[in-house]
């Protein structure tokens, strides 16, 4: 009988192992919060998004406040238009809000942070957050470091 029970626990052990990765492999996707219709879509403009990725974290303060849920080539403006989902309880951004493309940590990945200004109108689902800051290359400052450093 203990060969039994040891094989029941061993069997137990395997399979909150494999839970365990699975609720792994979500987290590290983003996966764990399924796409939900609740909250509101702005957009922003930006020339450079770097490896900016649908599903990617839209925070303020660096705290969550929703996710990129499109990003698009605008041929006539010729640039990136990203679309971000904020949550339905962050209807409080001034319309002069600005975006930035950041990177968590050296090699982390990349995120949308929005900086509230100081308008009294707030965004609307379909509004266009106007002032935007693209992503830092770091392949693009290496060369300008170079090449100024050549001048000299």
């Amino acid at each position: 009988m203990s060969t039994r029970s040891i094989e029941i626990w061993v069997g137990i052990f395997v399979a909150a192992g494999f839970a365990a990765l699975f609720m792994l492999a979500m987290k590290v996707s983003n996966l764990t919060t399924l796409a939900s219709n609740e909250g509101y879509t702005v957009f922003g403009d930006f020339q450079n998004i770097g490896g900016l990725k649908v599903r990617s974290p839209v925070k303020a303060s660096g705290v969550l406040v929703g996710r990129v849920s499109a990003i698009e080539y605008d041929p006539k403006k010729f640039e990136a238009r990203v679309s971000m989902r904020l949550d339905e309880s962050q209807r409080f951004f001034p319309v002069d809000t600005s975006a930035s493309i950041y990177t968590a940590g050296l090699l982390g990945e990349q995120y949308i942070s929005l900086d509230p200004g100081a308008e009294e109108e707030v965004l609307k689902d379909g509004d266009t957050i106007e002032y935007t800051q693209s992503a830092m290359i770091l392949e693009q400052l290496v060369g300008k470091f170079l090449v100024n450093m050549s001048n000299k």
